[in-house]
């Protein structure tokens, strides 16, 4: 049997532990506190919220540096702007924040390593879409500093790839890397809570069908929050957005792998099912009458001859698999997506092929 056709034949479980270069020993933990989850201190909704306290405090006393503008409508850019460029006052309002969120970090990050899943963690990738801005970065290096100051032996390292390419790229790890020889690319998915994005992973061709040189050749973004689409709506815009990769790949005569990986929130079960956790998507993807693999496949039935194959699972750990060629020095790592949620995930490498 050829490869191609051993792919189409295989058994796919989606949200599988078993991954071809790691095991995934834990992911989506609801830790709680009185208060609910504890992973919504350190969200980025739990940064605008702390950002928006320190600017109440200042106006009982004075003026705010922003004024009227709302704080959910100022961009990470201009928060970025204001610490490199902005007077002492408003950069240290900024500081104050960041400062405030570090702490919370911190506490969640304790609170999981008391889990037995994640003992003997050693490195935490933190990602989503605080990562990649100079806010994000503070916050990761003055929680990594308070750790450390207490004994904590826990190195944290902001995500490698811009967190939205890394939710794609990750893709390229959930099946073995043989099921994408003779391949220039795959089509990859990223649901989260505010945005989609859909994309073409480019794949290093090399006689070991290495995928650590992976990188994002073209993609899509729909923040569809703003749009507050429908469940059928939502799915229909990303079945149209991957159907335009497919287009682009046949006009760049990119040959794609007849296979789709797809991150989502929530616990995936083994058939595609969301068990929970996607409570901040559009829609109820949590029915029993509902799986988006097959809608996927419904919507992309086939690319070039063959039928197509989509695996679907977390979207935390789809984000934590894009770090897999920096975590070769270590046994077991985690990774935390700072985004609409507190994505989590833990991860053991497997001895080397």
């Amino acid at each position: 049997m050829s490869d191609t056709a051993a792919a189409s034949s295989i058994a796919i479980t989606h949200g599988a532990q078993n991954l071809p270069l790691v095991s995934v020993d834990t992911y989506n933990e609801e830790l709680r506190d009185s208060n609910g989850f504890l992973g919504d201190r350190a969200s980025k909704r739990a940064f605008t919220a702390m950002l928006d306290d320190w600017r109440e405090r200042l106006r009982r006393s004075g003026d705010d540096p922003f004024g009227d503008v709302p704080t959910e409508a100022i961009s990470k850019k201009r928060l970025d702007k204001i610490l490199s460029e902005g007077e002492p006052e408003a950069a240290g309002l900024v500081q104050s924040a960041i400062d405030e969120f570090a702490g919370e970090l911190c506490t969640v990050l304790r609170r999981f390593l008391r889990l037995k899943s994640w003992h003997s963690v050693t490195r935490v990738a933190m990602g989503g879409g605080l990562s990649c801005c100079r806010i994000g970065e503070l916050a990761i290096g003055r929680a990594a500093v308070l750790l450390k100051a207490d004994g904590v032996k826990l190195e944290l390292v902001p995500i490698h790839h811009n967190p939205d390419e890394a939710g794609l790229i990750g893709c390229a790890h959930l099946v073995p890397r043989w099921i994408l020889s003779g391949y220039d690319g795959l089509l990859a998915v990223h649901i989260g809570g505010t945005n989609i994005r859909a994309g073409i992973v480019g794949l290093r061709k090399r006689k070991d069908h290495d995928t650590s040189k992976a990188k994002v050749l073209k993609s899509e973004l729909w923040r569809h929050a703003e749009d507050e689409p429908s469940r059928e709506e939502a799915v229909e815009r990303l079945i149209t957005m991957l159907k335009s990769m497919v287009k682009y790949a046949e006009k760049e005569e990119l040959k794609l792998a007849p296979f789709i990986g797809a991150g989502c929130p929530g616990i995936i079960g083994s058939d595609g099912s969301i068990e929970r956790g996607g409570q901040n998507l559009p829609g109820n993807w949590e029915s029993s009458r509902f799986s988006l693999p097959e809608r996927l496949r419904d919507g992309i039935s086939s690319i070039g001859e063959h039928p197509v194959t989509v695996v679907l699972h977390n979207d935390a750990v789809v984000q934590g698999l894009s770090e897999l060629p920096y975590m070769a020095d270590v046994k077991r790592w985690g990774v935390l997506t700072m985004g609409t949620a507190l994505g989590n995930a833990v991860f053991t490498n497997k001895e080397d092929e």
